[in-house]
Formats: structure tokens, sequence, C-alpha cells
């Protein structure tokens, strides 16, 4: 029998497809199943406007049968077939399946769709075998047909015997190598996991025949080995499903079949959506952090599917940055694909998906916050810093998206509260949203800077983890309130009186904290008289717009860059310390040097910042004491 050649073009794309396309040998299955969906949906197609044709679904399904003696694999479907034409054209030429050209043909839009619109796919079986014999009898037609290739150097097409319509795909699978194990495609185990990783939700059921271990009638400790045909597929996906039909524990159970995670989300998202682009999906916002979560070995994204074929396992481009703890799949029959499957070949419609998923977090997110606040400060404690992050990445461009999310310790409610709830509770007089940075919250209780602030009855927000000034450097302002840390320089609290009360205090002393400022060289950018302490001796204040506890987190980086705040020394011109000052610089200016290093360690301390010379602070303590 003479063999005929594939087209050159053909030759070409049938060697680079087999090397280099796809990313994962199994997908060979995948692609085969589909076809065979396509096959009987052709039949059903036709039904649908030939009243000579009936459609049991019920008579339609995919077999797949390993032999591991002679090493083949079989496909088997009850479809509409292919004539000898048909063979030629569609496996003859490479990329042309026949079911992108049959679609458009019918003109049918709803209803069951076509998957197979890339011939290609076909072509995946060369990865894994030697030869593949089709074996074809089209609906209609008397006789069958043969179609068998090596691959790349051309195929035959023969008449054979077949009984009933549909196609039977028959793969050599390849002998093992040093680098690749074909025999998995020979198992049981592994076939049945494949089928149900990317083919589970095919619509019509694909059989296998199972071995299994049982008791041995009759018998208490004897067993007996058996075979039985099951359907590996479940079918019917859950997200086509009517919402009303579903419940709670068949998200709960979707969400652990599916392993998004080993916890019980706090919340599901079922979307159906019919307009410009059709797609379904079902997202999960879980409870707990993954253990990789804030690690670069997360990769975000969710599962994508093409009219219930998985495409992606993890698709990044679904979800921003800041909604990467989303979990999930989203299934849309209007993608369009490359031949592989495996990516997008334009991304308009997937953008479009995307921005109508995170309107729909959003929501469900601020629903959560609003209407199940210890469901959100469940998942807040979790998730809250990546909402911070969202806040500041890409220069802020999605403040305005996450800022009614985020949430910070309150001194007065003593709990997470949003800046909403913030703002909506300051006195009339209050100019700024105040803010305290620290390592905890105990250590931010007992700031001196506080002191002023709280005693005007004004709320200050607890900012103990190191993106949160970074977050609110990036919002500026909420609600036309800025941002302002208790330790900056100038609070905006002070009336006239103080201020020139301080001032004329202040110039009474510019010699002393002038005097000080020479002894800390440049430590520090000024030493000057606190308007903010009331019980405490000291504190650092700082000028422009690096923080002390910015200072600290840039300090932390690998690429430090030694960024230092601009430090001011305050000191409590009411606390009896200054009484002491006063007298040294009277009296004993090497005192005083002792009190001025004194005091500037206790404020680095204060603040969680390490001292210089350790040694030397001790020892300077101990001069005070003898």
């Amino acid at each position: 029998m003479a063999k005929k050649q594939f087209k050159a073009e053909s030759k070409r794309l049938l060697e680079m497809m087999i090397n280099s396309i796809y990313t994962h040998r199994e997908v060979f299955l995948r692609e085969l199943i589909s076809n065979a969906s396509d096959a009987i949906d052709k039949i059903y197609y036709k039904a649908l406007t030939d009243d000579a044709l009936s459609f049991d679904k019920d008579s339609y399904f995919i077999k797949v049968i390993p032999d591991k003696e002679n090493r083949t694999l079989k496909i088997i479907d009850t479809g509409i077939g292919m004539t000898k034409e048909e063979l030629e054209t569609n496996l003859g030429t490479i990329a042309k399946s026949g079911s992108l050209a049959f679609k458009k043909e019918t003109e049918l839009k709803d209803g069951y769709d076509i998957i197979g619109q890339f011939g290609v796919g076909f072509y995946a079986a060369f990865m894994v075998a030697d030869l593949v014999t089709v074996t074809s009898k089209a609906l209609g037609s008397e006789e069958a047909y043969k179609w068998e290739s090596t691959g790349a150097e051309g195929y035959t097409i023969e008449t054979v015997e077949k009984d009933s319509v549909g196609t039977e795909i028959t793969l050599t699978i390849k002998e093992n190598t040093e680098d690749e194990n074909y025999d998995e495609f020979l198992e049981e185990y592994r076939l049945k996991s494949i089928i149900k990783k990317y083919s589970d939700f095919i619509r019509y059921p694909i059989k296998m025949d199972v071995s299994g271990r049982r008791p041995k009638e009759g018998t208490e400790n004897e067993f007996e080995e058996y075979v039985e045909e099951q359907i590996i597929n479940s079918m019917v996906p859950i997200w086509r499903k009517n919402k009303s039909e579903l419940t709670d524990e068949d998200y709960e159970n979707f969400y652990a079949e599916k392993r998004y995670g080993f916890d019980k989300p706090i919340k599901h998202i079922h979307i159906s959506v019919d307009g410009t682009i059709r797609y379904n999906a079902i997202l999960y916002i879980p409870e707990k952090t993954p253990f990789d979560f804030y690690s670069k070995e997360f990769e975000k994204g969710l599962e994508l599917y093409s009219n219930g074929v998985l495409i992606m396992d993890k698709c990044a481009d679904l979800l921003p940055d800041h909604f990467s703890f989303v979990k999930g799949m989203v299934d849309s029959e209007d993608l369009s694909l490359n031949i592989s499957r495996e990516m997008l070949q334009h991304d308009r419609q997937l953008k479009l998906i995307s921005k109508n998923i995170n309107k729909k977090i959003k929501s469900e997110l601020q629903s959560l916050l609003n209407n199940e606040r210890e469901k959100y400060e469940e998942f807040y404690k979790s998730f809250g810093r990546q909402l911070k992050y969202g806040v500041y990445s890409e220069f802020g461009a999605n403040k305005e998206v996450l800022q009614d999310l985020i949430m910070f310790y309150s001194s007065k409610e003593k709990k997470l509260v949003t800046l909403d709830e913030y703002v909506s509770r300051m006195p009339e007089d209050q100019k700024y949203i105040y803010y305290a940075s620290g390592e905890s919250i105990e250590r931010i209780d007992k700031l001196p800077q506080a002191e002023f602030v709280s005693e005007k009855g004004y709320e200050i927000l607890y900012f103990t983890e190191d993106i949160d000034e970074f977050a609110v450097k990036m919002l500026m302002n909420y609600k036309e309130k800025e941002f302002k840390s208790i330790s900056s320089g100038d609070l905006g609290i002070e009336g006239e009186e103080n201020k020139s009360e301080s001032e004329s205090e202040e110039k009474e002393s510019k010699e002393i904290f002038d005097y000080m400022k020479n002894i800390l060289a440049d430590k520090v950018k000024d030493v000057r008289v606190s308007k903010r302490l009331k019980s405490h001796p000291v504190c650092l204040a700082t000028e422009g717009d690096i923080s002390i506890e910015m200072e600290k987190i840039l300090a932390a980086m690998p690429d430090n860059q030694n960024i230092k705040a601009d430090k001011v020394l305050e000191i409590n011109k009411n606390h009896e310390v200054f009484q002491s000052l006063k007298e040294a610089f009277e009296n004993d200016k090497e005192k005083l040097e002792l009190y001025t290093k004194l005091l500037y360690n206790q404020a680095l301390l204060i603040e969680g910042l390490p001292i210089q010379d350790p040694v030397e602070f001790t020892n300077d303590i101990c001069k005070i004491m003898v």
C-alpha cells in the first residue's frame, strides 16, 4: 500500500509540534478525548436539524482501554465518525480538524459547543506513540477506513471492517528511555488521574475497565481480584448547575476535591455571565494563608477551562497581585486559544473576564466586611497584609479599590477598624488621621509620643506591619484627611497660645539645646523642647518623608542604601530631668555630655533602634550610679 506524504508545511509543523508545542506529554489524552467529545457533539447537532436522526445521550460514550502486554492505548468513541475523504482532509492536513468548519456550516451557537477547533491536537499522540492507528466509520456510511501513521514520514489509508459508527484510535506506546517513562500511559491509576485532571467535565461518560480487590463471597479472609467498567469523569461541572440546586457543602466539597486548600473557605462566589463574553466561575476566599503564600515560590492564578476542558492550572492574568489569595476556576467557551490550547491567542477576552472578576471580588469582600464582620476579620488576619501591599504597589494604581478594605488596630476601640470608621467619628477640630508605628501593639501602647494625642481625645491607628506606613504614604489622604504620624515634627494640634509659650521657653533654653546638638553631632537634626511629652522625659521625632519605622524596614532589606530618618531629640521641660540638664549646663559640661548621650540612647531604645555602642552606654549608666 502506497504511503501518502503530509504536505510539506504540515510535516514541518508536526515535527515542531511533537517536540515543543505542548508543555506536558500527558495532554495528548486530553486532546484525543476532546476530539472524541466533538465527534459525539456533531451527531447531536445533526439531530437538531434532521428529523430522521434521534439523539439519546445515554447511548454515547468514550472508552479508554490500556493494554500493557501489547503496549497499546485505545480511545474509542461512538461519535459521528469520518469518511475516507474526511480522514484525508482532517488527519492528512495538520491543524484542520473539521470541527470549526462544521460549527460554521451548522451556524449553531447555543447548546453544546465544539471543543476541538485546532486539529493539531490529534498529533499530540505522537509525543507518546510510535504508531497511531485511526479506524473510523462515518454516520450513514457502509464502509469503514483505517488511517495509520508513524509520524512525519507520512500515512496510509485503507478500507477495513467496523460494525459500529464511531472512531477507534490505537496508540502503540513508545518504549521507555533514560529520560522518559512512557509506561505511565499504560497504568490504570495514571490514566484515571489524567482524565480527572483535564477531562472531568466532558459531558459524555469516559469509561475504563478498572481492577479492584474484594472479599470473596462466603469467606472471611479470602479476597478476589475483579475488573469492572467504571465512569471516570463527573460529566456535569458544578459551575454549570443552578445556584439554587447547590448547598454550601457542595461548594466546600468542590474546594476540597480540587485541592484548593486544606482549610474551609470563608466565602464562595459563583458567577454566571452571559453577555459580551460568556463565562462561569467559582471563586473562594480562603480562611488560612497557604504556607508559601508570602514567598517567591507561591503561584497565583485560577484554573482556566475552555468549555469544560482544563487549559491552564494557574492563569495568573485573571487575578491582580492584591487578590492573589483567591482560589477557584473560570470556564469560558469564548476564549481564543492557540493550536496547543495551552496559550491564549488574544487577551482581550481574558482582560474582560479579569476586570469583571476583580470587581466581583471587591464587592464580595466589602459585603463580608459590612455584614459578617467576624468572618472578615478572620480573613484579614491572613490576607490583610496583601491588601495593604496592593495599596502601595504599582505606584498606588489600586488604592481607590482597596482603601475601604484595609483595617488597623485602634487605640480607642482596642480592635481592628476601617479608615471609614475612624474618619466618621473624628472630632470637628481634628485635622489629621493619627497613627503610630511599632513592632507590636504592646510596644506602641508605651510610646511617649502617644500621650499628647490621646489626651486630646484623638484616636490613634496602630501600624504593626512593615508595609503599613508605606501604604498610607501612597494613600496620602482618606476622605480629604491626611495621615499624620504621632512622631512627626508638627502634629497640627497646638493652639497659638501654646505655640507662643513654647517658643519663649525654647528661646530661654536655646543655649542648652544647641550645646546638646553639638554633642550629638550628625546623629540628630535638632534638639528642642517637646510639645507632645507629658510624663516621659525624652523621645525622638522625625522631619521629612522617612520615619523611624521606615528607616528600620529599609535597613533590613538586602539592598540597604543606608537611608536615615531626620531625627529630632525632644526634651520634656516639665520633667525633673530638664532641671538636671540645666544645672549640668551651668556647672558641669562633662556631666551634660553624659546626660545628653544617655537621653539619646534612651530615645533610641524606646523606638527599638540599635545603640551604636552598648558598652559605652552601660559604662555611662555606671558613671551616674557612683
